[in-house]
């Protein structure tokens, strides 16, 4: 009896030793699968906060300023000039170069200006009307002085005004585009 009492409880340790191991086991494979969840959910999270601070961190290509012409081509104005100006924009990898029309004009003081030809309206191109002396809207019939005031129409603005610079007697021209729809200047790139 003895015997075999002996042997019940040896079995009893042996099981119970085997029995802690398991839970040792068990636990370790909750904690691995709790840290690897944790892992994957942070990994699968980062779109989703990028996507939500993008506005944030956000870098647009620097614009490099455009030649327009020498300045001695400009210094007789009596009305707007129209010229074509390319634009090299690089997004991500991707090099686009466009062309934009400006006008060159002088304000009352005589100053140099140059107007971009977008409508602040909603986006339409501007020409200028010779026979009226005015720069006119053909989608909805804004208005505009010769320097780009607003004179009429739906606009709440007058045309917008670009940064100019000029270097080895040529003026040049930083393109930018604006909000439009709205009655401040507020550049969008």
């Amino acid at each position: 009896m003895c015997a075999c009492a002996g042997d019940s409880e040896g079995m009893i340790g042996k099981a119970s030793a085997h029995g802690l191991s398991l839970e040792n086991r068990r636990s370790f494979l909750g904690a691995l699968l709790g840290v690897g969840s944790v892992f994957v959910g942070g990994l699968l999270s980062v779109p989703l906060i990028r996507f939500a601070l993008f506005p944030l961190l956000r870098r647009t290509t620097e614009l490099k300023s455009s030649s327009v012409g020498a300045l001695t081509e400009f210094s007789s104005l009596t009305e707007p000039v129209m010229r074509t100006i390319q634009i090299e924009q690089i997004d991500g990898w991707r090099k686009a170069i466009s062309e934009k029309a400006v006008y060159i004009t002088k304000d009352p003081q005589g100053q140099l200006h140059v107007l971009t030809s977008v409508c602040p309206h909603l986006g339409c191109t501007v020409p200028w009307n010779k026979e009226k002396n005015q720069f006119m809207c053909p989608c909805h019939g804004a208005t505009f002085t010769p320097d780009g005031a607003r004179i009429s129409g739906p606009s709440q603005r007058g045309m917008d005004t670009l940064e100019t610079s000029v270097r080895d007697g040529q003026l040049l021209v930083r393109f930018q585009y604006f909000r439009q729809l709205v009655s401040d200047k507020e550049v969008i790139g």
